[in-house]
C-alpha cells in the first residue's frame, strides 16, 4: 500500500475517533437518573480571578446513585463553587455544609426526560453528520489520489476501507 493511502486512512480514523470521543463526552453529561462526577464537567469556578474547571479545585465523588459530593481543596472556595454550580444551569441545588457541598439529584420529571432525550438525539445527529463529513472528505481525497496516478489496486483498497467505516 502506498504511503498516501496510509496517510489518508490514518487521518480518517483519527477524525472518526475524535467524533466518537466527543459523542461519548456529550452523552456522559446527560443525566439519566444516576449521579456521575462527569455531570459537573465544564463547570468553571472563579479561582482567585481565573476561571478554572471545578475538577481542578475540588474532589468530586458520588457516595450513592442520587448524590454528588464536592469537597474543595480550600474552604474559601465553598461559596464560589456553590455559586458556579447554581449559575451553570444544570438544574442542581447545592447544599453547603461548611466543609463540603452536597448535590441531591431530584427524580426526573416526564418533561425533563423528554428534554434529555431531545438533547441526546441532537448529540447523536451531530456525530452522524461528523462521520458523514469524514467519509465525504476521504472519498474526495481518494478521487484526488486516483487522478494523481494512484494504482487501481490501491484505489480499490482505499475505497473499500472508506466504505467499511
Amino acid at each position: 500500500m502506498m504511503p498516501e493511502v496510509k496517510v489518508c486512512l490514518d487521518k480518517q480514523k483519527e477524525q472518526l475517533e475524535t467524533a466518537l470521543v466527543h459523542l461519548e463526552n456529550a452523552l456522559t453529561k446527560v443525566r439519566a437518573g444516576k449521579a456521575s462526577p462527569q455531570m459537573l464537567q465544564g463547570v468553571l469556578v472563579d479561582y482567585y480571578g481565573t476561571l478554572t474547571p471545578i475538577e481542578q479545585v475540588a474532589n468530586i465523588s458520588t457516595p450513592d446513585a442520587k448524590q454528588i459530593v464536592v469537597q474543595p481543596w480550600e474552604r474559601a472556595l465553598l461559596k464560589e463553587i456553590e455559586r458556579s454550580i447554581v449559575t451553570s444551569n444544570l438544574g442542581f441545588t447545592p447544599q453547603n455544609t461548611g466543609e463540603i457541598i452536597r448535590i441531591s439529584l431530584p427524580p426526573l420529571t416526564e418533561e425533563r426526560r423528554k428534554e434529555l432525550v431531545k438533547k441526546a438525539k441532537e448529540e447523536i445527529e451531530k456525530a452522524k453528520v461528523a462521520i458523514r463529513n469524514v467519509r465525504r472528505d476521504a472519498n474526495e481525497e481518494a478521487q484526488k489520489l486516483k487522478k494523481n496516478g494512484l494504482a487501481e489496486d490501491d484505489h480499490k483498497i482505499l475505497e473499500k476501507d472508506i466504505q467499511d467505516i
